[in-house]
C-alpha cells in the first residue's frame, strides 16, 4: 500500500477519501481537515484565546495538538470527575501531554471543589451517570471559559460522535436538539463560543493521528458509559459505513448544508427567557440552575454518611 501523495509506504487507508497516506502526509491531512472545518464554519481566528476541554482521550488531545501546530493560542481544561482509577489515569495523560507541549493546563477537581463525584451525583440526583457527567462538565466548561476570558471553547467531538447524535435525534425527531446540532454555537451572555473542529475526521483517524504523533492517551472507555445509547448508534452507523464508505460524512455534513437551518428557530426559542441562577449567576430557565440543584442534592445526600463515619 503506497501513499497517494508521495508513493512511500502508507500507514493508513481512508476508504471514504479513496486515499492512503504515509505518516507525514496523514498528519498533514488531519491538520488540513481541521483547518478546513475552522474556515468553513468560521470557528475561530489565530487572534482568539482558545480553551480546549481535554479528557485524556484521543480526540481531545489530538485536537489540542493540531490547534497548537496550526498556531492557535490554546490552553487545556481538565475536569477531575472522581471516577476512580479512570479519572486518575485520564488526568495523568492530560498532564503529560501539557508538559510535553509546554502548554497551560487548567484543572478543576469536582469532588474537592464541589463536594461530589459523578457516581455519587448520579445516584443522588437520580440521573443516569452520563447525564450527571454531561451537566457537570457543560457548566464547568462554560464557567471556566467565561471566567478566564477565553474567546472560544473547543471540544473534541469528531465526525462519528456528531453523526451518532444526529442519528439519535432524527430517530426520535428531537427538533430542538436538531436546531442546536451545529459545529459552532455562538457566544451569548454567560456562554462562550463553542466549536468542534474535528467534525471532518472520525475516531479511527484520530486514533491513528495519536499513534503517528506519539501522543499517549487513555484507551479504555469510561466505566460509567456502559449502556449509553449513543454507543449503539455508533455501532449501527459503523456497520453501514463498512459497506458504504463515506455514509457518515455525507449524513452529517449534508444535514448541516441542507436541513440544519430548518430547525434553528425552534432552538432559538428555547434560549429565550433565560435568567440568571440566583446562586452561581449562570444562565438558567429557573431561579436555581440545574448544576446548583445537582450540587445540592449530591452534597446533602453525602452529609449523613459523613456524620455517621465521624461518630463511629
Amino acid at each position: 500500500m503506497k501513499c497517494t501523495v508521495c508513493r512511500e509506504p502508507a500507514v493508513i487507508d481512508l476508504r471514504r477519501h479513496n486515499s492512503n497516506f504515509c505518516a507525514s502526509h496523514f498528519t498533514k491531512f488531519c491538520r488540513d481537515q481541521t483547518q478546513k472545518a475552522i474556515d468553513e464554519f468560521d470557528m475561530m481566528t489565530p487572534a482568539d484565546k482558545v480553551l480546549v476541554a481535554v479528557s485524556g482521550g484521543k480526540d481531545s488531545l489530538a485536537v489540542w495538538d493540531i490547534l497548537l501546530d496550526l498556531g492557535y493560542a490554546a490552553s487545556g481544561l481538565y475536569i477531575g470527575l472522581g471516577i476512580g482509577d479512570y479519572s486518575d489515569e485520564s488526568k495523568r495523560y492530560a498532564r503529560e501531554f501539557a508538559e510535553r507541549r509546554g502548554a497551560e493546563l487548567i484543572e478543576i477537581d469536582l469532588p474537592a471543589e464541589y463536594g461530589y463525584d459523578i457516581p455519587e451525583g448520579s445516584r443522588a440526583a437520580r440521573r443516569a451517570p452520563c447525564s450527571a457527567c454531561g451537566l457537570s462538565k457543560r457548566h464547568l466548561f462554560d464557567q471556566a471559559a467565561v471566567d478566564g476570558g477565553f474567546d472560544v471553547l473547543v471540544t473534541g467531538h469528531n465526525l462519528d460522535d456528531e453523526a451518532a447524535v444526529l442519528f439519535g435525534n432524527v430517530l426520535h425527531w428531537q427538533t430542538e436538539y436538531l436546531g442546536r446540532q451545529h459545529p459552532v454555537l455562538p457566544a451569548r451572555h454567560g456562554f462562550p463560543r463553542k466549536v468542534k473542529p474535528l467534525v471532518r475526521l472520525g475516531e479511527r483517524e484520530m486514533a491513528a493521528y495519536c499513534i503517528v504523533s506519539g501522543i499517549d492517551y487513555i484507551v479504555d472507555e469510561c466505566p460509567m458509559a456502559v449502556g449509553n445509547k449513543h454507543i449503539g448508534y455508533k455501532n449501527a452507523l459503523n456497520e453501514i459505513e463498512r459497506t458504504s464508505p463515506g455514509t457518515k460524512a455525507d449524513f452529517y455534513l449534508s444535514f448541516l448544508r441542507k436541513a440544519a437551518s430548518r430547525f434553528a428557530g425552534e432552538a432559538e426559542e428555547s434560549r429565550d427567557g433565560l435568567g440568571a441562577c440566583e446562586r452561581c449567576g449562570a444562565p438558567s430557565t429557573a431561579d436555581v440552575c440545574a448544576f446548583c440543584r445537582l450540587v445540592e442534592r449530591a452534597t446533602s445526600a453525602r452529609q449523613p454518611v459523613e456524620l455517621t463515619r465521624k461518630g463511629s
